[in-house]
């Protein structure tokens, strides 16, 4: 799995790393049951505190995509394969709105929308 973040980015480093673990899930290079990298290793290799990778890998427990145990590290779960299946979903819906003129925060703003009138 490859991690990778921008410093010169807006986005803070946590937010960045849980990202691009979404993104390797929905690309389909990482899938249920692959291990993530341990907190220190990744820490190392992005030159950033080992407490920000805690904090990536927390939120991706915390939204279902990774689980946590005590021995093994961080472990994608089987929501990994549901985010695969949507990825394709998403790709269209994005590219629809680009060629109605739809900007990323409408688009997010009508999805979030649409997931509150389901719930």
């Amino acid at each position: 799995m490859l991690v990778e973040i921008d410093p010169t980015s807006d986005a803070p480093i946590f937010a960045q790393i849980a990202d691009s673990v979404r993104a390797d899930v929905a690309a389909g290079r990482s899938g249920a049951g692959d291990r993530l990298p341990s907190a220190r290793e990744l820490a190392v290799a992005l030159e950033v505190n080992v407490h920000t990778v805690l904090r990536a890998y927390q939120q991706l427990r915390d939204e279902g995509l990774v689980e946590l145990r005590r021995g093994r590290g961080a472990v994608l779960t089987s929501a990994a394969d549901t985010l695969l299946a949507v990825s394709d979903d998403i790709t269209a819906l994005a590219a629809k709105a680009i060629s109605a003129g739809l900007s990323p925060e409408t688009l997010s703003a009508l999805v979030k929308e649409a997931i509150r009138a389901i719930d």
